[in-house]
């Protein structure tokens, strides 16, 4: 049992339900997301929808109101490696998956202590096969997670470690 939880326009219009994140006031954004992310019956997933990021300094408040309203038992951490600069803002660099994991499993165990990073997605869309498959292998094993380009391989790796919690 699982339900995809919109929380941007093309996630909403792709499912027809949601809460346009960044269309609500920020003082109700985490209220919003904890409202479409109900409790569940404990073998049931809620897959909800990232939007921007941490980093992002014109967006990681919607994030961090998306992380503690959704209140994570795991997070996947996202990264795009042909990506210089956070778009839109060309002085401001990617932080390195172990920069990440570090910033964003702090802040969600605020909500939910129990929370782990369990894997990583990774957008090799603009890397050639050869490059892509070395990319995972050196994230997989900086990390010691499974690394996956969902769009290449599927997320069954990513889906078998969530399903390990």
């Amino acid at each position: 049992k699982a339900s995809f939880r919109a929380t941007g326009q093309t996630g909403i219009l792709i499912t027809g339900d949601g809460v346009p994140l960044d269309a609500v006031v920020a003082d109700f954004m985490a209220g919003a997301v904890e409202w479409l992310t109900p409790d569940n019956e404990p073998d049931h997933w809620d897959l909800i929808e990232g939007q921007g990021s941490l980093f992002h300094v014109s967006y990681s408040g919607v994030t961090l109101a998306l992380i503690h309203g959704g209140q994570p038992d795991a997070l996947i951490l996202c990264h795009e490696p042909t990506r210089t600069h956070m778009r839109g803002l060309p002085g401001y660099g990617l932080p390195t998956l172990e920069q990440l994991r570090d910033t964003a499993l702090p802040l969600a165990r605020i909500a939910n202590p129990e929370c782990q990073v369990v894997g990583i997605a990774i957008n090799t869309q603009h890397l050639d096969e050869k490059a892509a498959l070395a990319c995972l292998a050196e994230a997989e094993a900086r990390l010691g997670l499974p690394a996956v380009d969902p769009y290449r391989q599927g997320a069954e790796r990513l889906a078998e470690a969530l399903a390990a919690l």
